[in-house]
């Protein structure tokens, strides 16, 4: 479908932030900015940081030093400056510092609520107690915690002593914790007694206890009274945060760092190996989200975001830094959408007056199946703005969540990239909609479709997505890993940060994500991405979630496997899995007959919802499925397995 759906209304163009930012870079229209940002990068950049009135101690002498290589740009060269500076402190002269900053509901039905000046003052506490403790510049500090008030006041409370963030999944067993905290060689852990799961208590304490018996570098840890649990203590280690935080002044310094020093060390998962440190650093990463999410997806000061994830994922502190940084309201979930109410995250955006929504294409699929009859019993009217990233949409979820949340009228703004790079392809509020496409590249990504060898691909062919432009948010690196660095982005294509992820543009210059490009399938020598397949899967109505892999084919070369979790009420039967191959050979044509469809209850998922394809593909062919601690259901593998087993 590739129709014009949305058009913005001239206010909303006229009011839009990237409107405004045009009229400051002296360009007139967006496909000029992408051009004059990826020609000029470091005077779109110097422009970028006035725009959005990035904060420094001491001016830099220059926005970027490209000598290195682009693999290797310094930026804000010779300047200083801090992410709570632009953060927190620069809101607390004016009206600003009253405003509600952070409005908090736990699993339980708890509520909080901070003001910006609220926010300072328990990050200046915090602070405080970690200076205590001898922590400090440079420092590596674990934050098990799951989405509860102390997770944003210990990121930032972090960064004010000049550590270094280290987030993890608040989901994690204790080998995975082990795992990051010493690779990231941590001096201290802050995490809670207890954290609520589907109304049963998770002793969290515990969870870090066993972690810590093989980590030796961790001096402290910080518990924060959450859910009143008992815990085991060792004396000497471990404190509580209440302790650390009374009786202390309720204010602090804020380190004056280098501006391209590091802030924020968060893992992400390879294919294969241990999980990779993303490095970003206190120029960087708040300013691309200022670009990402305030100019490109237009979120304003008077918004209210919502976006359920865990800080341990990109979009945590997507919304702690960039929310702030941007004066809005961040609005913080606690637990799943779903629970305790199956109709939780409707309701939710009725309540908490929602105007910009942070959504994953699997959450809708997973409403569908249900109707529309709880979207109807709750007014979703504030609805300004909905943002989707971590999978590829299909066009009826699409059209799903426009038609019967959005009533038609809220625009869905795409967006894509990655944990070490921001976003790279965006979807703007100033332009028409098509379903399920990107606008096009966010402007000083330099972003690109190429072949295996570089060069760039026709009108509509499908290749590898690159950047050849260095942006200001691209990771610093992988920590302690440079020849990982090197090898896991930029020497595929000599000068370009290949992406893994397969697009396309069409004559109108829209863009398309069809998957990862290790998920490619080449099928009788027809070349095709999964979401296509899975489509058709999903149009069938019998199943609520797929996964296609391509699997070795003696006479085809590769043969489709597709892994469905049927629709409610659908079951298991020869006739079922015939009609959903069949689908798949009525769409694409009898090249693309499945070998095989498998029906699972669950198919393996990250905590921000991206189904693992590789993980599927993996545990199909009974090879290493590489590291999956940040799964959110590893149980899926394992049914997987044994159905797999089970027909052979």
């Amino acid at each position: 479908m590739n129709d014009i759906i949305w058009t913005p209304t001239e206010e909303q163009r006229a009011s839009a932030r990237m409107t405004a930012f045009l009229k400051h870079c002296n360009q007139p229209d967006y496909p000029a900015l992408v051009r004059w940002s990826d020609a000029n990068p470091e005077e779109f950049n110097s422009s970028l940081l006035q725009f959005i009135d990035y904060r420094f101690y001491r001016p830099y002498e220059r926005v970027m030093d490209a000598s290195a290589g682009p693999a290797h740009v310094k930026w804000c060269v010779g300047g200083t400056t801090s992410v709570v500076l632009n953060c927190l402190e620069r809101w607390l002269d004016g009206p600003v510092q009253n405003k509600v900053a952070l409005e908090w509901e736990g699993e339980d039905g708890r509520q909080a609520c901070y003001s910006f000046a609220d926010l300072d003052r328990e990050t200046c506490r915090l602070a405080n107690g970690l200076r205590e403790l001898g922590l400090g510049k440079g420092d590596v500090v674990g934050l098990y915690l799951p989405n509860v008030p102390q997770a944003v006041i210990a990121l930032l409370a972090v960064a004010k002593i000049g550590g270094i963030a280290l987030p993890i999944f608040s989901g994690f067993g204790a080998d995975a914790i082990a795992v990051r905290l010493n690779d990231g060689e941590a001096k201290a852990v802050i995490t809670v007694d207890g954290s609520p799961r589907r109304g049963k208590v998770v002793d969290a304490k515990a969870v870090v206890d066993e972690a810590l018996a093989n980590t030796p570098t961790v001096k402290h840890v910080i518990v924060c009274r959450h859910m009143g649990n008992p815990i085991g203590w060792r004396e000497g280690r471990d404190c509580w945060w209440d302790d650390i935080t009374s009786g202390v002044p309720e204010n602090a310094p804020t380190e004056e760092m280098p501006a391209d020093a590091p802030f924020l060390l968060i893992y992400t998962s390879g294919t294969t190996g241990k999980p990779k440190g993303v490095v970003h650093s206190h120029c960087g990463f708040p300013v691309k989200t200022a670009l990402d999410l305030g100019i490109c997806m237009d979120f304003r000061p008077e918004d209210r975001i919502l976006w359920m994830s865990d800080m341990g994922w990109l979009v945590g502190p997507i919304l702690v830094f960039g929310g702030l940084l941007l004066g809005g309201t961040i609005v913080l979930v606690e637990g799943a959408p779903n629970y305790p109410q199956k109709d939780r995250f409707w309701r939710l955006i009725q309540d908490q007056r929602i105007s910009f929504l942070g959504i994953a294409p699997t959450i809708v699929r997973s409403y569908m199946s249900g109707g529309t009859e709880a979207l109807q019993r709750f007014d979703l009217s504030s609805l300004r703005v909905v943002a989707s990233t971590g999978e590829a949409w299909t066009e009826d979820s699409w059209l799903w969540l426009f038609q019967h949340a959005g009533k038609g009228k809220v625009p869905i703004l795409n967006y894509s990239g990655g944990t070490e790079v921001g976003g790279i392809l965006t979807t703007l509020i100033t332009e028409p909609l098509v379903p399920c496409a990107f606008t096009g590249p966010v402007p000083g990504v330099g972003a690109d479709i190429v072949t295996g060898e570089g060069k760039p691909v026709a009108t509509g062919e499908i290749g590898e997505l690159v950047m050849r432009t260095p942006s200001i948010g691209l990771t610093r690196g992988l920590w302690n890993d440079e020849a990982r660095y090197l090898e896991s982005y930029w020497s595929a294509i000599p000068g370009m940060w290949v992406h893994g992820d397969n697009a396309s543009r069409d004559s109108d210059g829209r863009w398309t994500i069809h998957g990862r490009s290790d998920d490619t399938l080449k099928i009788a020598g027809k070349r095709t991405g999964p979401s296509e397949i899975e489509a058709l899967l999903m149009q069938t109505g019998l199943v609520r979630a797929a996964a296609a892999i391509g699997v070795p084919d003696a006479v085809k070369g590769a043969a489709i496997v597709c892994v469905c979790v049927p629709a409610s009420g659908v079951n298991d039967s020869d006739d079922v899995r015939a009609r959903l191959s069949d689908a798949v050979t009525s769409g694409l044509g009898a090249p693309f007959r499945p070998k095989e469809v498998i029906l699972v209850s669950d198919l393996p998922m990250t905590r921000n919802m991206k189904i693992m394809r590789r993980t599927v593909r993996a545990t199909y062919m009974g090879a290493d499925p590489g590291d999956l601690s940040s799964l959110m259901n590893p149980e899926a593998v394992r049914e997987l397995k044994l159905k797999i087993f089970a027909a052979d």
